[in-house]
């Protein structure tokens, strides 16, 4: 703990090796179950997944949840029936308004190599909402030495559309680099380091670790090596 903030280790996350699928659970999904990290605020599920070549999940059913995925290193392959069909790779950033009930599937676009990403689950302001779907390329350019908006509630600066009060900020840096992000009061703050390690307010974390924030104020976040890390700051 530092002041207001509680770390979060990677290696305390949820962990589930299925063969096909290595995955880690931030809170609780499936058959990880902590109460005492069922999700924070409206953030309720980031699971960082690995897919070996060719594998995938098959067409399953959502509701009522704002679904990001952030592919990390290779190629995520979506199909949904709302006629939607693409690959994503790092950089781009897909938003799936559940709402009333969706249907899709996930597979690794490769027959050689992994996929690696983030798949991110918020919960909406608003029950049994119309489905919807968005993407965005966002290039290491636009990521690179700041924290870029990639989600938001009013879809500013070119970010996805989200149905909550929350901004999802996204960045690139290089060793020693420094971005700062002011939390108004409020409002509380989830740091997740996708890559690399950092340091937040002085204090070291590395890849998989995440920092929960739920006191205003500056945050000061310092590149250690090269890292990719994520900032949701929400109601």
């Amino acid at each position: 703990m530092f002041g207001a903030m509680i770390i979060r280790r990677s290696s305390e996350r949820g962990h589930a090796d299925h063969g096909w699928l290595n995955s880690y659970h931030t809170f609780s999904f499936a058959d990880y179950h902590d109460p005492r990290h069922m999700g924070f605020g409206p953030l309720r599920v980031i699971n960082e997944d690995r897919v070996a070549p060719g594998q995938g999940f098959p067409t399953h059913a959502h509701r009522d949840m704002e679904i990001l995925s952030y592919v990390l290193a290779g190629g995520l392959e979506h199909r949904d029936n709302m006629g939607n069909g693409s690959v994503l790779r790092p950089g781009h950033v897909q938003r799936m308004s559940a709402g009333n009930g969706v249907r899709h599937s996930e597979f690794n676009a490769s027959k050689q190599e992994p996929v690696h990403f983030l798949q991110i689950w918020i919960e909406p302001e608003s029950r049994g909402l119309k489905p919807g779907y968005e993407e965005r390329v966002f290039t290491d350019e636009e990521r690179r030495g700041v924290l870029r908006l990639i989600a938001s509630r009013d879809a500013r600066a070119g970010s996805v559309r989200i149905h909550q009060d929350l901004d999802l900020y996204a960045s690139l840096l290089a060793p020693e680099d420094r971005v700062r992000h002011v939390l108004p009061a409020g409002r509380r703050a989830w740091i997740h380091v996708a890559r690399g390690a950092l340091e937040i307010n002085g204090e070291r974390l590395a890849a998989g670790d995440a920092a929960a924030v739920t006191e205003a104020g500056p945050l000061e976040l310092v590149a250690r090596a090269a890292s990719e890390v994520l900032v949701f700051d929400m109601a």
